[in-house]
């Protein structure tokens, strides 16, 4: 990590900041926003709509699938997608290590070959519907996909270059560079040695039975299954053994429970239970409100959680006056949500608040009220869904 001074060339504006034209030294941190929240009443900023634009989140028709196709799964780019060549590319893999390795492509892809699907989820999601809100990439509820990862496990090639006595953090290097918070850094998150040498922990190189897309990590990513999504490093260039905890910015800055900026907070690691409904009915165009004939509707969604298989979920069609416990279908993988359906029978017209809240086998229940962290890291309180019930038109 560094913060370097460089060079303006031309009239800038950022933060209602205007630069005169000619040189002028400036800093990273001058151009590149600090972490903030937003103030009272503000709206979504350019720099979030921007944000918005290039990354999307998972259309919530989507949940019907047990496996998200590959162009409605979530999408967060933290820089820019690099352009990478199969044909060049290599992994290192090096540190506190016995013996150094190089693979190709075609290497990683001659040994052992594991598919899973397993369900991946921002770390941010929700972000957007916190008050006061993080000032980030604005997520609602739809930061999240399954998808089908097939790869190599990690922990043979680890044991294979024979990791030191005294290793602490397995580091990740993706080949994305950008700036963040005014900090100048390649993508790079770490795991606990204990966890990188969990089993089911992938270097994936197909998505959904196909090559990685672009934007999705290819040639090879990092798959841990139960994670949220900025621990599954994409375009992986180099696994590094260390025998201290890893200090770089998106492991002890980034990616932190905490109230207050002046804190060190606690990492985030494991995604928090969830449960998402698929929304019924029929959506308006813009305000994506949803209205439904009188009758029996079927609700349904997925639920999911990192630490253990969810084993309920409750509904509630009255903000939460009353609840029912929902049928829950088995699971496509032990890292994959699960399907959930509830019988409902709509006898009056009117608004109808819906509710769903996950609970996983740990007996760590979802809450139905925010959890505020300033980052808007961690968020998994219970979606808010409003619907419509109208009686037939004449």
């Amino acid at each position: 990590m560094k913060t370097l001074p460089f060079v303006v060339l031309s009239p800038l504006r950022t933060e209602n900041r205007a630069f005169t034209l000619g040189v002028a030294e400036m800093t990273l941190g001058e151009f590149s926003l600090r972490s903030r929240v937003a103030d009272s009443g503000e709206g979504i900023g350019l720099d979030e709509l921007q944000l918005a634009a290039r990354n999307h989140g998972m259309l919530a028709e989507a949940l019907r699938y047990d496996i998200t196709p590959v162009g409605l799964h979530y999408l967060l780019v933290h820089y820019d997608v690099p352009a990478m060549d199969a044909g060049s590319w290599r992994l290192q893999v090096d540190g506190q290590v016995g013996r150094r390795l190089s693979l190709t492509l075609d290497q990683l892809r001659s040994r052992e070959r594991v598919t899973m699907p397993v369900t991946m989820e921002c770390a941010g999601n929700g972000r957007a519907r916190l008050l006061p809100r993080p000032v980030s990439q604005p997520w609602l509820v739809d930061a999240v996909g399954t998808a089908e990862w097939t790869g190599t496990p990690l922990a043979p090639l680890l044991q294979e270059a024979g990791v030191s006595a005294d290793a602490v953090d397995v580091v990740f290097t993706g080949a994305d560079h950008g700036v963040e918070r005014g900090v100048e850094q390649d993508y790079q998150r770490a795991l606990p040695l204990h966890d990188a040498l969990r089993a089911e922990v992938l270097l994936a190189y197909e998505m959904n039975g196909m090559p990685l897309p672009p934007q999705h990590g290819f040639p090879c990513r990092l798959i841990v299954p139960g994670w949220y999504g900025m621990t599954q490093v994409k375009w992986l260039r180099a696994i590094t053994v260390s025998a201290h905890p890893f200090d770089g910015y998106q492991n002890a800055v980034a990616y932190r429970i905490k109230k207050s900026a002046d804190e060190p907070g606690v990492p985030v690691t494991r995604i928090r239970p969830r449960a998402a409904i698929q929304p019924p009915g029929d959506p308006d165009f813009q305000s994506r409100t949803r209205f439904l004939s009188l009758g029996d509707h079927e609700l349904t969604g997925r639920a999911w959680s990192g630490s253990a298989p969810v084993t309920r979920v409750s509904i509630s069609v009255d903000a939460g006056t009353t609840w029912a416990d929902a049928r829950l279908e088995a699971a496509p993988g032990p890292w994959a949500w699960a399907r959930w359906s509830w019988p409902w029978r709509v006898e009056s017209p009117g608004r109808y608040d819906l509710l769903a809240v996950a609970e996983d086998a740990t007996g760590d229940r979802q809450p139905v009220d925010q959890y505020w962290n300033l980052q808007g890291m961690g968020n998994n309180m219970s979606q808010h869904l409003t619907v419509y019930a109208r009686a037939p038109q004449p």
